[in-house]
């Protein structure tokens, strides 16, 4: 069950780093006005899909915590690289970011990063 948690956590933030993307991508530049960028990220804050990705982080939190209760910190940690695999794949076929050859390697790397790290 410990690793349904992780998976949970890094579910979770992956979701909430792409629906944060996602809105500010439809919110537009950010201004260059001191006020207008406050009122900017006060539109932002109280958009539901924002809302949405704080209310996912906290989830996140609390899956995390749950995964703490039954796995050592240096065994589960290396198991959220993959929120940053998920992130690079899933913002090249949403919203069409470059996946290059430099960053495929740098997958493959954290791949197995995450191999060697979660051994013992």
């Amino acid at each position: 069950m410990s690793y349904v948690y992780i998976l949970c956590t890094i579910l979770l933030t992956v979701y909430g780093q792409l629906a944060i993307k996602w809105q500010v991508l439809k919110a537009g530049a950010f201004p260059e006005n001191p006020w207008d960028k406050i009122v900017f990220l006060g539109h932002l804050l109280l958009n539901p899909w924002v809302i949405s990705a704080f209310v996912a982080a906290l989830l996140a939190s609390l899956t995390w915590m749950a995964a703490m209760t039954k796995l050592p910190l240096s065994h589960a940690y290396p198991f959220m690289s993959l929120a940053f695999v998920l992130v690079l794949v899933l913002s090249g076929f949403l919203f069409h970011e470059p996946i290059t050859s430099a960053k495929i390697v740098g997958i493959v790397l954290v791949i197995l990063g995450l191999v060697v790290g979660s051994q013992g």
